[in-house]
């Protein structure tokens, strides 16, 4: 038996709730977050799905005549650009995530301290952030 709650195990039903829905925020934060680094723009030139395409297709056509030290570097660079084509593919509905993320910010902000300015540092949009109902200090 427990002595805090009288129960055996120690925790409480409302205890349990507590922690499954802490763990629930902190996966709706995360994947938002992770959505968000994901469409984070890249230093250089966007590139195309078309140029990727034809840079493939550039690398079938020098890989039968490259010496061996060279198909190396051609077939490292297919597969990277294959990956590349695929992580396009399954492009994430940010929309959805983002509505997940307004519905659970302020309680999960408030509960592990975190502040307008780190959500802001770490990409989160304002308008997002006024949605969700968190505010700048002094505001």
């Amino acid at each position: 038996m427990d002595e805090r709650t009288g129960q055996p195990g120690g925790l409480t039903s409302e205890h349990k709730e507590a922690l499954a829905l802490g763990r629930e925020q902190s996966r709706v934060v995360k994947r938002y977050l992770e959505a968000l680094e994901e469409r984070r723009p890249r230093r250089g030139r966007r590139r195309t799905a078309e140029s990727v395409r034809k840079q493939l297709a550039a690398i079938e056509e020098r890989l039968s005549e490259a010496d061996p030290l060279t198909r190396l570097r051609l077939l490292q660079d297919r597969i990277d650009l294959q990956k590349e084509v695929e992580s396009t593919a399954g492009d994430v509905d940010i929309t959805a995530l983002e509505e997940e993320f307004v519905k659970v910010a302020r309680s999960y902000s408030e509960r592990k301290g975190i502040s307008y300015a780190a959500w802001r540092e770490i990409g989160v949009d304002a308008p997002v952030l006024k949605r969700a109902g968190i505010r700048r200090a002094g505001s």
